[in-house]
């Protein structure tokens, strides 16, 4: 039997001061894997079993890790956070019929085939899709290295860079700007 509590998503481990670093290295793999309900399927939800996350915790190996220490997690955003502002934002440039026929197959994926709305939201929403890659540049920081403000600026970049490369696309690209609670 499974009980909502057994499991600890990245996002818990992460609460409990666990880096992604010390996830990969000390608990490896996910006990469970999944798809989030209303996403993409490109983002996986991932589980570990709290019994084994408090094991490793009361262990000699997790102790050793410790707590990352303040200077550290700063350095370690300010690093993130220039890189974000430095790393080129490549966007795919396709014919916007080609752009169109993706954001259709897209929109099926997420919504299934009654799906309904704006084109262009479908097609900025592949788009991000596509760009999605970036995220790992986002690697190491947790809520309290600043990853909101990390996130918020990678958001900005991408959806900037889809409105440059296509401008049909602008509208869209700021109006998912404006909304401070959006996602991809």
């Amino acid at each position: 039997m499974t009980g909502r509590h057994m499991y600890v998503t990245v996002e818990g481990l992460r609460r409990r001061g666990w880096t992604d670093g010390m996830v990969r290295e000390l608990l490896g793999g996910p006990d469970v894997r999944g798809r989030r309900p209303g996403r993409a399927p490109t983002v996986p939800l991932l589980l570990y079993r709290l019994g084994r996350v408090v094991a490793v915790e009361r262990g000699s190996g997790f102790r050793g890790h410790g707590p990352v220490a303040p200077q550290a997690a700063q350095r370690r955003r300010q690093a993130v956070l220039a890189t974000l502002r430095a790393e080129p934002i490549r966007v795919p440039v396709l014919p916007r019929a080609e752009l169109e026929r993706r954001a259709v197959r897209y929109r099926r994926q997420v919504a299934g085939e009654d799906a309904s709305g704006d084109p262009a939201r479908w097609q900025v929403g592949y788009l991000g899709q596509a760009l999605r890659s970036y995220d790992a540049l986002l690697d190491g920081l947790h809520a309290a290295t600043g990853r909101a403000e990390a996130e918020r600026l990678l958001r900005g970049r991408v959806y900037r860079a889809i409105a440059q490369a296509c401008p049909w696309l602008a509208e869209e690209c700021g109006r998912r700007l404006r909304d401070p609670g959006g996602q991809w």
